[in-house]
């Protein structure tokens, strides 16, 4: 566990946010942060990700003091457009202007982070990216054990297996 800052200032729907207004009243926050590929583009990957988060799962999370948000340097503007045209309900906040993705690591791109509370104090327990994150997408979990894989077309499968663009 690391400890960690408290005093980043956050853009939600309803109004301003800190790190512990993420928490939701939980004690275990579960935050994605979703990557900014520009004002008039969704990173594919978050975007897949995204998609496979299911409300039914985040229920299941709160149950067991869980909150899942997801995080991102976009404009707040463009998340709301994102997140409407999308149909995505799972709570969200922009850090634009701050420093919050770059002081977790996240380098411009997605990451994924576990932080306890304990009081007033903060902490990441956990964080990961890329496969590590490819690997919580119910999907992409099933895929990987089936005889054809994901029938992506970065996969190095044999002639005449079937594959498509990976995120069409």
């Amino acid at each position: 566990m690391v400890h960690f800052p408290t005093d980043y200032a956050f853009a939600g729907p309803s109004g301003p946010l800190d790190l512990l207004d993420l928490f939701a009243g939980r004690s275990q926050p579960v935050l994605y942060q979703f990557m900014d590929a520009g004002p008039d583009h969704l990173c594919p990957g978050c975007t897949w990700f995204t998609h496979g988060v299911p409300g039914q799962a985040l229920d299941r999370l709160a149950e067991i003091d869980v909150n899942w948000a997801t995080v991102s340097d976009m404009p707040l503007e463009q998340m709301s457009r994102a997140w409407a045209s999308m149909g995505w309900t799972i709570p969200y906040a922009s850090s634009y202007g701050t420093t919050f993705s770059a002081d977790l690591g996240a380098g411009g791109g997605f990451l994924l982070n576990v932080f306890l509370r304990e009081a007033d104090a903060v902490y990441r327990t956990y964080s990961t990216t890329q496969r590590g994150v490819d690997r919580l997408v119910f999907t992409n979990s099933i895929a990987d054990l089936l005889p054809n894989g994901r029938q992506q077309d970065w996969e190095d499968s044999p002639e005449g297996w079937p594959q498509n663009p990976t995120y069409g």
